[in-house]
């Protein structure tokens, strides 16, 4: 991209963006000229940033969004549309970005949970260091079942969430690490191959899956994301691109951060399905199962359709394109 090119494409726009960041009052139809123009201005913030990284233009299109940026906010604040665009086009488009991430998660979690199960199943030795036939028998009998009967259905739900949104919001901060969302990956992993293992053997497969499924779907679907998340902050930090290394990793952590506020939404859903549903005596295990899977499928269908829609639509989904980016300085 030639620099002089955009500088002469976009001096009358930039200009125009000074002049009403000024201007003393603004009309509606001022705010939405001034709307508009920073949309724009970030736009040629990104190219800038992406192709060639010219301090000055750099500089200059930082402090005119910066001064925008303070004029919006001041005119508009947490508005309807701001949470709607954030609903409807960062957080899908964020989730989009690492749908691949996320299935390789997945299929890791399958497999490893897989060969845990035909361990234990196959090594009577390993299943017998786990406990005796009739303490494995009581727990697949009763223990497994009445811990989703534990307090009352919402203070169990609500605890449930707690716990899995600390545990997916560790994963994404911790991500730079590259190891810590892998642990959390081989303990969730290992900890359900067990279960299963001890379920299947002296409870059956069916009575496993009818207490799993219901809230397990999508409840792992946000562990899935929540470590696809941390690990692709790790990759910015091996794999920057055009960016600065401190830049690519600032722009996966801040979009890491959109996706952790739909961890909490959708483990807020599973925490709900294992609190009221899971332990229902009323509900048939088909409905159950059902809205498990009927979650899950909203949550794709969310990701793929409007992530995509706004893919296309060359949308970002970091917290404004221009955040965290600092200001050149001649020293």
């Amino acid at each position: 991209m030639d620099i002089d090119v955009l500088r002469v494409s976009g001096k009358d726009e930039w200009k125009r963006l000074d002049e009403l960041t000024r201007q003393r009052t603004l009309s509606g139809t001022d705010i939405d000229e001034l709307d508009r123009l920073y949309r724009s201005a970030t736009t040629d913030l990104a190219r800038v940033r992406t192709h060639s990284p010219d301090p000055d233009v750099i500089a200059e299109l930082s402090r005119l969004l910066s001064a925008a940026r303070g004029r919006l906010a001041g005119t508009g604040g947490l508005t309807g549309r701001v949470i709607a665009t954030f609903f409807v086009v960062s957080l899908p488009l964020a989730l989009y970005r690492i749908r691949w991430v996320i299935l390789g998660v997945m299929a890791a979690f399958i497999a490893l949970c897989a060969i845990q199960v035909h361990y234990l199943m196959t090594t009577p030795e390993a299943m017998n260091e786990l406990g005796s036939p009739e303490m494995l028998r009581t727990y697949a009998k009763q223990s497994f079942v009445f811990y989703y009967h534990q307090d009352t259905h919402l203070e169990f739900g609500m605890s449930v969430w707690a716990n899995n949104a600390w545990i997916a919001f560790q994963s994404i901060i911790s991500g730079i690490t590259g190891v810590y969302p892998l642990w959390v990956l081989w303990q969730n992993a290992t900890s359900l191959g067990t279960s299963a293992a001890v379920v299947f053997e002296y409870g059956g497969v069916w009575h496993f899956f009818r207490f799993i499924l219901p809230h397990g779907l999508p409840e792992l679907t946000a562990v899935f994301i929540s470590v696809a998340a941390g690990l692709r902050i790790f990759w910015a930090l091996l794999v920057p691109g055009a960016m600065t290394r401190f830049q690519a990793v600032g722009k996966a952590a801040r979009e890491a951060m959109t996706v952790a506020v739909g961890c909490a939404i959708l483990l807020a859903g599973s925490g709900f399905l294992e609190g009221f549903v899971t332990p229902s005596y009323v509900v048939p295990d088909a409905v159950k199962i059902g809205l498990g899977v009927a979650l899950t499928a909203a949550v794709w269908g969310y990701i793929l359709i409007l992530g995509r829609r706004a893919h296309r639509a060359g949308a970002s989904a970091d917290v404004g394109i221009d955040a965290g980016y600092y200001q050149p300085v001649a020293g």
